[in-house]
């Protein structure tokens, strides 16, 4: 007789562990095409099995759509990136700033990666502007450092 899957638990487990085999491949300087695949299906897994668990918030949403989005961005998939760039942005709206921050940030890579010069200028700008009413002084830094890789 087989063991019962404890689903809950299985949703805990593997959004947490895709995401962070996503960032891992997200932070590699040089991947393999199998990777970049790899990559991107971590990173939907991540997402899907966050919005099955019972605890998730917008901000575990607006995290997961942040990252799908910098893959897409990093795979130069600039459709695809601003698509969940923009979903990230209607969650990130009623949450801390540093998200919105993030939602702009990806907003401004993707239209970066799309040849938008002019739309990821003004995403930057927004972002700025999130990120002077980050409180925590560490997450601001982070976030302005992120917009200088754009």
């Amino acid at each position: 007789m087989a063991e019962e899957l404890d689903l809950p638990a299985a949703h805990r487990y593997f959004s947490v562990v895709c995401f962070n085999r996503a960032w891992d491949l997200i932070d590699k300087p040089a991947r393999t095409a199998d990777e970049d695949e790899e990559m991107l299906r971590l990173g939907m897994a991540s997402l899907w099995h966050w919005s099955q668990r019972a605890d998730c918030t917008p901000t575990n949403l607006s995290i997961g759509l942040w990252q799908v989005s910098r893959i897409f961005a990093l795979l130069g998939q600039a459709h695809n990136a601003l698509s969940y760039a923009r979903r990230c942005l209607e969650i990130s709206q009623a949450i801390e700033p540093v998200y919105l921050g993030y939602a702009y940030e990806a907003l401004a890579r993707a239209e970066a990666i799309a040849g938008n010069r002019a739309e990821s200028e003004g995403y930057l700008a927004e972002a700025r502007r999130a990120a002077e009413r980050v409180m925590e002084e560490e997450e601001r830094t982070q976030l302005l450092e992120d917009l200088k890789t754009i």
